[in-house]
């Protein structure tokens, strides 16, 4: 088999991986917007501060230590222990649940049936808010994550490979290991959206808030209860973009490569987030591989915008999105 036959088939393997996890960051908008039709600007934010909390709480670092010292005059930094990986997730998670309570309780509830711009503004608001707590949180240095996924080239595929085709495959350990985590993350949300009580819930308030409230469901319980999931998904992103590339700033772009997902999928659709993440996953590592050399390189920074642009221009709902028809 031709070597470049081959490596395009490694290159597609690592676009999947990746386009999983580009489906697991789309998801948490995907989520907020089907229950509030709230586009969630601050969800990169989100994971970006979930990790930092991850990171603070393992290391038994001192919330707001920047501060205190400087207000104070003392030099309090750690207390001194740290705290294992699996109790510093369930205790992050119980942080993002508070989170989104707090964003609930003081911000969204109070833009109740005001304007979707008016809600979009006051997202981007929350995203820089949370970006600045969690510096002074946690410091704004770049952070290390390890929570104990293996990482490396996995050498079980690469000598597989090598003995089938004469060729090794170099697939990260890391990557395998996200991409069955985001995988059993997005199956789970699928069957929580379709199977139980709660996700059926969410489904009706997606639908009419007023239907909604009619038959019972409580808004403020759906609205934080959606806010909870995708602020779980933010950690969930936060840690396996964290553990590949460190914590820091450009931790909270991971959005933007979300956009490209959603335009593709469609915003109500949490199948079209899948096929809309593995579409721009792959596509982006295939066009790299084929026209990035003659194109100059660096393809993959704008491959997925451009894709998207098309889809605006020819399908604006997305492939699975829902076509609004307005009569007048």
């Amino acid at each position: 088999m031709p070597d470049q036959l081959l490596f395009a088939m490694e290159v597609t393997l690592n676009g999947l991986m990746a386009g999983v996890l580009y489906a697991l960051v789309a998801l948490g908008f995907v989520l907020i917007f089907k229950a509030s039709g709230i586009f969630n600007y601050a969800q990169g934010v989100m994971a970006l501060f979930a990790a930092a909390t991850l990171v603070g709480i393992m290391d038994g670092q001192v919330p707001f230590s920047h501060l205190i010292n400087a207000t104070l005059g003392t030099d309090l930094h750690h207390f001194g222990w740290h705290v294992p990986a699996l109790l510093a997730i369930l205790v992050t998670v119980l942080v993002m649940i508070v989170l989104a309570w707090l964003v609930q309780r003081l911000v969204m509830r109070h833009l109740v049936n005001q304007e979707p711009i008016i809600l979009f503004m006051a997202t981007i608001g929350l995203a820089y808010f949370l970006e600045g707590l969690s510096d002074l949180m946690w410091g704004s240095e770049i952070k290390t994550l390890d929570v104990g996924l293996p990482q490396g080239i996995n050498e079980t595929i690469d000598q597989i490979t090598y003995d089938m085709f004469g060729y090794g495959f170099f697939i990260d350990n890391l990557d395998i290991v996200a991409t069955i985590i985001a995988g059993v993350l997005v199956i789970a949300l699928m069957a929580f959206n379709q199977y139980t009580r709660e996700g059926r819930a969410l489904r009706a308030v997606a639908d009419d808030h007023q239907a909604a409230l009619s038959v019972g469901i409580s808004l403020n319980f759906v609205w934080v209860l959606v806010w909870s999931l995708a602020g779980f998904v933010a950690l969930v992103a936060g840690v396996m973009w964290g553990a590949k590339s460190g914590v820091q700033f450009s931790l909270s772009l991971i959005a933007l490569k979300a956009l490209p997902v959603l335009m593709l999928g469609g915003f109500t659709s949490i199948p079209g987030a899948i096929v809309g993440g593995l579409i721009i996953g792959v596509g982006e590592k295939l066009f790299e591989f084929l026209l990035g050399p003659a194109l100059g390189g660096a393809t993959e920074n704008w491959f997925a915008y451009v894709l998207a642009l098309v889809f605006l221009v020819f399908r604006p709902q997305g492939l699975f999105g829902e076509k609004i028809i307005e009569r007048v």
